[in-house]
């Protein structure tokens, strides 16, 4: 098979699931009535799969081909988005839906450690290298098509379908489960079967323990913990309230805007900003090297996030005021992350890369659970203008996890 019939579809497959369970989970939540408090502190348990993914990457490795492993993990998001979807209409549907959504996070995640392998495998370094820019593009149309796409979906059925809400999300979930069970069925015959792609056998706890300790060994570890824990930490807390506060009524501290306002500002009009940012973060970086650069990308990621603490205190009632808001701080955002992306490869080379590039993501992944988890109440106990305020003294400990990557 021709890298063209598979990697499109193979890293979309890969995307979908995240932004459901990242983002999708938070704004179906919000309009659903929740607390911020319950929203950040029960969507950030979901964050928990991608922790600790790199504790069952060898089962993926000896257990079974990544082939297998892609084909049988979308199956099950796609039960899983179908749990969701019969969960959200009945009775505990908070409940049963986080079940389910957490099913979807561990399926996700299992399924990120395959395509990625499988990915090495299947071709070429030449061809890896070509297809890198074309893989993290449609992992991105995956981000836009949820958060844009599905979100202006959601909003229209909310004001067509007799039972409000629930039935809107519950339909866009069905129909998110019957696109993945499209994505199973064409993989299972799309996919190539590269000759390297078996059960390894053979030391292979070993070398999963050694893949730990060689990461700890590595000279400069506490500067990269730190930069991996604290560079997003003001992020992590905004980006869970970033929804409700958009979504909110003004009794409720909030811009009052509808779903599908909110798909267009941030799931489309910010997105494309994120990705512009992106792109000229990698240009930016490829340029002056990473030492030369966190400083202003440190800014870039972080200074932005002003443009709320304005939302917040003006509360302007114009959708294209706000959406040039979101616009703003996702391309500061998109140019700074850039730096951390790079960060992780750099600290990763070595014999055991792509394990501990797996572990960095682990802990970044932590890095925004845990105050992603407490923004919620830190909202609600402040009131949004000191609560974006709050997010500035956040930004911070950044600039110092900055400084100690910088030195060494």
């Amino acid at each position: 098979m021709k890298p063209w019939s598979w990697i499109p579809s193979l890293y979309f497959a890969q995307g979908l699931p995240n932004v459901a369970v990242v983002t999708l989970s938070v704004v179906m939540f919000t309009r659903m009535g929740l607390s911020n408090a319950e929203i950040a502190f029960y969507t950030g348990w979901l964050h928990l799969p991608w922790v600790i993914k790199p504790l069952w990457s060898p089962v993926v490795e000896m257990l079974r081909e990544k082939r297998w492993w892609i084909v049988v993990t979308q199956l099950a998001s796609g039960a899983a988005l179908a749990g969701v979807a019969l969960a959200l209409p009945g009775e505990g549907a908070v409940r049963y839906s986080l079940a389910f959504l957490w099913l979807l996070a561990f399926s996700s995640a299992t399924h990120d450690v395959a395509a990625d392998g499988f990915y090495m495998l299947a071709l070429r370094e030449r061809q890896q290298a070509f297809f890198v820019g074309w893989r993290n593009t449609f992992f991105r149309l995956a981000v836009l098509f949820g958060q844009g796409i599905v979100v202006i979906a959601a909003g229209h059925l909310e004001t067509r379908l007799a039972g409000g809400t629930r039935a809107a999300w519950s339909a866009v979930f069905a129909g998110l489960a019957g696109i993945f069970l499209l994505l199973f069925l064409y993989h299972r015959v799309a996919l190539p079967r590269p000759p390297g792609d078996g059960r390894r056998t053979g030391g292979g706890w070993r070398e999963f323990v050694e893949a730990f300790a060689s990461f700890f060994r590595k000279k400069g570890v506490v500067a990269a913990l730190a930069f991996l824990l604290l560079f997003r930490f003001a992020e992590a807390q905004l980006v869970k309230m970033t929804p409700p506060f958009l979504l909110n009524d003004a009794t409720g501290g909030g811009l009052g805007m509808s779903t599908p306002a909110y798909g267009l500002a941030y799931g489309t009009v910010g997105l494309a900003a994120l990705v512009a940012g992106g792109v000229a973060g990698g240009m930016f970086l490829a340029r002056r090297g990473f030492r030369r650069s966190i400083w202003w990308m440190a800014m870039a990621m972080n200074l932005p996030n002003l443009v709320y603490v304005y939302l917040a205190c003006c509360r302007p009632a114009a959708t294209w005021v706000i959406s040039s808001c979101v616009a703003v701080e996702q391309l500061g955002y998109g140019f700074g992350f850039t730096a951390f992306t790079f960060f992780m490869i750099l600290f990763s080379d070595g014999p055991r890369r792509t394990a501990h590039y797996a572990i960095c993501t682990g802990f970044m992944t932590l890095g925004m659970m845990l105050p992603g988890m407490a923004s919620g109440w830190v909202q609600e106990m402040t009131g949004y203008p000191l609560f974006f305020l709050w997010i500035m003294l956040c930004t911070i400990p950044s600039f110092l996890a900055a400084r100690l990557v910088a030195r060494g």
